[in-house]
Protein backbone atom coordinates (compact mmCIF):
# COMPACT_ATOMS: atom_id res chain seq x y z
CA UNK A 1 0.00 0.00 0.00
CA UNK A 2 2.81 2.11 0.66
CA UNK A 3 3.72 2.18 -3.06
CA UNK A 4 0.70 2.44 -4.21
CA UNK A 5 0.36 5.53 -2.24
CA UNK A 6 4.14 6.58 -3.31
CA UNK A 7 2.61 6.29 -7.30
CA UNK A 8 -0.39 7.66 -6.29
CA UNK A 9 1.85 11.00 -5.42
CA UNK A 10 3.85 10.93 -8.13
CA UNK A 11 0.89 11.21 -10.57
CA UNK A 12 -0.80 15.07 -11.39
CA UNK A 13 -4.22 14.19 -9.88
CA UNK A 14 -6.96 15.46 -7.79
CA UNK A 15 -7.00 14.01 -4.61
CA UNK A 16 -10.49 12.89 -5.20
CA UNK A 17 -9.01 10.84 -7.85
CA UNK A 18 -6.22 9.29 -5.51
CA UNK A 19 -9.01 8.35 -3.12
CA UNK A 20 -10.70 6.49 -6.18
CA UNK A 21 -8.26 5.04 -7.40
CA UNK A 22 -6.88 3.62 -3.85
CA UNK A 23 -10.42 2.06 -3.14
CA UNK A 24 -10.38 0.76 -6.15
CA UNK A 25 -7.18 -1.20 -5.62
CA UNK A 26 -8.07 -2.05 -2.18
CA UNK A 27 -11.59 -3.51 -4.02
CA UNK A 28 -9.55 -5.97 -6.08
CA UNK A 29 -7.00 -6.92 -3.53
CA UNK A 30 -9.69 -7.93 -1.46
CA UNK A 31 -11.58 -9.82 -4.05
CA UNK A 32 -8.32 -11.69 -5.09
CA UNK A 33 -8.06 -12.61 -1.32
CA UNK A 34 -11.50 -13.57 -1.18
CA UNK A 35 -11.02 -15.36 -4.17
CA UNK A 36 -7.78 -17.59 -2.59
CA UNK A 37 -9.30 -18.00 0.47
CA UNK A 38 -12.71 -19.79 -1.26
CA UNK A 39 -12.76 -23.40 -0.85
CA UNK A 40 -13.28 -25.51 -4.32
CA UNK A 41 -14.80 -28.50 -4.99
CA UNK A 42 -14.13 -31.05 -7.72
CA UNK A 43 -17.43 -29.69 -9.43
CA UNK A 44 -15.98 -26.74 -10.52
CA UNK A 45 -13.96 -28.67 -13.34
CA UNK A 46 -15.43 -30.67 -16.31
CA UNK A 47 -13.90 -33.71 -16.32
CA UNK A 48 -12.57 -34.33 -20.21
CA UNK A 49 -10.80 -37.42 -20.66
CA UNK A 50 -8.36 -39.75 -18.15
CA UNK A 51 -4.93 -38.96 -19.46
CA UNK A 52 -3.11 -41.49 -16.89
CA UNK A 53 -3.58 -44.30 -13.83
CA UNK A 54 -1.13 -44.42 -10.95
CA UNK A 55 -1.06 -45.87 -7.41
CA UNK A 56 -3.04 -43.56 -5.68
CA UNK A 57 -5.89 -42.18 -8.16
CA UNK A 58 -6.01 -41.01 -11.32
CA UNK A 59 -4.63 -37.77 -13.89
CA UNK A 60 -7.46 -36.28 -15.73
CA UNK A 61 -7.51 -33.66 -18.19
CA UNK A 62 -10.34 -31.05 -17.51
CA UNK A 63 -12.30 -27.89 -17.80
CA UNK A 64 -12.14 -25.72 -15.12
CA UNK A 65 -15.61 -24.41 -15.33
CA UNK A 66 -15.47 -20.71 -14.25
CA UNK A 67 -12.60 -19.94 -16.00
CA UNK A 68 -12.48 -22.47 -19.37
CA UNK A 69 -8.92 -23.31 -18.57
CA UNK A 70 -7.66 -26.76 -19.77
CA UNK A 71 -5.94 -27.99 -16.36
CA UNK A 72 -4.93 -31.10 -15.12
CA UNK A 73 -6.23 -32.82 -12.25
CA UNK A 74 -4.62 -35.52 -10.61
CA UNK A 75 -6.52 -37.32 -8.32
CA UNK A 76 -5.74 -39.32 -5.20
CA UNK A 77 -7.17 -41.91 -2.32
CA UNK A 78 -6.75 -40.84 0.94
CA UNK A 79 -7.65 -43.72 2.63
CA UNK A 80 -4.58 -45.33 -0.02
CA UNK A 81 -2.25 -42.74 0.91
CA UNK A 82 -2.74 -42.90 5.02
CA UNK A 83 -2.69 -46.96 5.03
CA UNK A 84 0.97 -46.49 2.57
CA UNK A 85 2.14 -43.82 4.82
CA UNK A 86 2.70 -41.34 2.20
CA UNK A 87 1.34 -38.49 3.50
CA UNK A 88 4.87 -36.83 3.55
CA UNK A 89 5.31 -37.45 -0.31
CA UNK A 90 2.19 -35.27 -0.97
CA UNK A 91 3.18 -32.59 0.77
CA UNK A 92 6.94 -32.59 -0.84
CA UNK A 93 5.13 -33.41 -4.55
CA UNK A 94 2.60 -29.82 -3.27
CA UNK A 95 5.82 -28.00 -2.11
CA UNK A 96 7.75 -28.64 -5.11
CA UNK A 97 5.16 -28.25 -7.79
CA UNK A 98 4.60 -24.62 -6.54
CA UNK A 99 8.19 -23.67 -6.29
CA UNK A 100 8.97 -20.84 -9.05
CA UNK A 101 10.83 -23.10 -11.71
CA UNK A 102 10.20 -23.21 -15.19
CA UNK A 103 11.10 -26.75 -15.74
CA UNK A 104 8.55 -28.19 -13.37
CA UNK A 105 4.66 -28.32 -14.28
CA UNK A 106 3.08 -25.78 -11.93
CA UNK A 107 0.31 -26.39 -9.44
CA UNK A 108 -2.66 -24.71 -9.64
CA UNK A 109 -4.62 -25.43 -6.93
CA UNK A 110 -4.87 -27.98 -4.21
CA UNK A 111 -7.76 -29.33 -2.05
CA UNK A 112 -10.14 -32.07 -0.93
CA UNK A 113 -13.04 -33.60 -0.03
CA UNK A 114 -13.85 -36.70 2.42
CA UNK A 115 -12.27 -39.39 -0.01
CA UNK A 116 -9.59 -37.60 -2.45
CA UNK A 117 -7.17 -34.71 -2.51
CA UNK A 118 -7.07 -32.92 -5.79
CA UNK A 119 -3.92 -31.34 -7.17
CA UNK A 120 -4.90 -29.02 -10.28
CA UNK A 121 -2.00 -28.37 -12.10
CA UNK A 122 -0.84 -26.39 -15.99
CA UNK A 123 -1.73 -28.72 -18.62
CA UNK A 124 0.70 -29.56 -21.04
CA UNK A 125 -0.75 -30.34 -24.30
CA UNK A 126 2.30 -32.03 -25.89
CA UNK A 127 2.13 -35.28 -24.28
CA UNK A 128 4.76 -37.20 -22.29
CA UNK A 129 8.07 -38.22 -23.90
CA UNK A 130 7.45 -41.86 -23.65
CA UNK A 131 4.19 -41.16 -26.20
CA UNK A 132 6.61 -39.03 -28.34
CA UNK A 133 9.41 -41.99 -28.36
CA UNK A 134 6.37 -44.34 -29.35
CA UNK A 135 4.67 -42.32 -32.01
CA UNK A 136 8.38 -41.19 -33.61
CA UNK A 137 10.29 -44.58 -33.16
CA UNK A 138 13.62 -42.99 -33.48
CA UNK A 139 14.33 -39.30 -32.74
CA UNK A 140 16.23 -37.71 -34.98
CA UNK A 141 20.24 -36.40 -33.61
CA UNK A 142 19.16 -32.72 -33.18
CA UNK A 143 15.95 -34.17 -31.60
CA UNK A 144 17.41 -36.16 -29.06
CA UNK A 145 20.34 -33.30 -28.36
CA UNK A 146 17.33 -30.88 -27.79
CA UNK A 147 15.64 -33.35 -25.13
CA UNK A 148 18.88 -34.55 -23.67
CA UNK A 149 19.94 -30.78 -22.89
CA UNK A 150 16.36 -29.65 -21.45
CA UNK A 151 16.43 -32.54 -19.09
CA UNK A 152 19.83 -31.96 -17.89
CA UNK A 153 18.75 -28.55 -17.24
CA UNK A 154 15.10 -29.19 -15.90
CA UNK A 155 17.04 -32.00 -13.81
CA UNK A 156 19.79 -29.32 -12.24
CA UNK A 157 16.89 -27.24 -11.79
CA UNK A 158 15.38 -29.47 -9.69
CA UNK A 159 18.86 -30.26 -7.64
CA UNK A 160 19.21 -26.71 -7.01
CA UNK A 161 16.03 -26.62 -4.62
CA UNK A 162 17.70 -29.64 -2.80
CA UNK A 163 15.60 -31.74 -4.54
CA UNK A 164 15.84 -35.70 -6.19
CA UNK A 165 13.10 -36.65 -8.27
CA UNK A 166 13.68 -40.44 -8.01
CA UNK A 167 11.08 -41.31 -10.48
CA UNK A 168 12.31 -39.80 -13.92
CA UNK A 169 11.50 -41.55 -16.71
CA UNK A 170 9.40 -40.95 -20.30
CA UNK A 171 6.26 -40.99 -18.57
CA UNK A 172 7.14 -38.10 -16.11
CA UNK A 173 8.37 -35.75 -18.63
CA UNK A 174 5.57 -33.67 -20.13
CA UNK A 175 6.00 -31.46 -23.46
CA UNK A 176 4.31 -28.13 -23.61
CA UNK A 177 2.44 -26.52 -26.49
CA UNK A 178 6.12 -24.92 -27.84
CA UNK A 179 7.48 -28.47 -27.50
CA UNK A 180 10.09 -28.13 -24.02
CA UNK A 181 10.23 -30.43 -21.38
CA UNK A 182 8.66 -29.32 -17.80
CA UNK A 183 9.04 -32.52 -15.14
CA UNK A 184 5.77 -33.91 -13.08
CA UNK A 185 5.16 -36.45 -10.60
CA UNK A 186 7.02 -35.79 -7.51
CA UNK A 187 5.23 -38.35 -5.45
CA UNK A 188 8.06 -40.12 -4.59
CA UNK A 189 10.89 -37.11 -4.60
CA UNK A 190 12.98 -36.51 -1.34
CA UNK A 191 13.86 -33.01 -0.51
Amino acid sequence: RLLINKKLDELNLSDEQKEELRQNFLHIEAEQMRQARRKMHITEFEPLTIIGRGAFGEVRVCRQISTGDIVAVKKMRKEDMLNKNQLMHVRTEKEIMTASNPWIVKLKYSFQDELFLYLVMDFLPGGDLMNLLMKKEILTEDEARFYTAEMILAVDSVHKLNCIHRDLEPDNILIDKNGHIQLSDFGLAKI
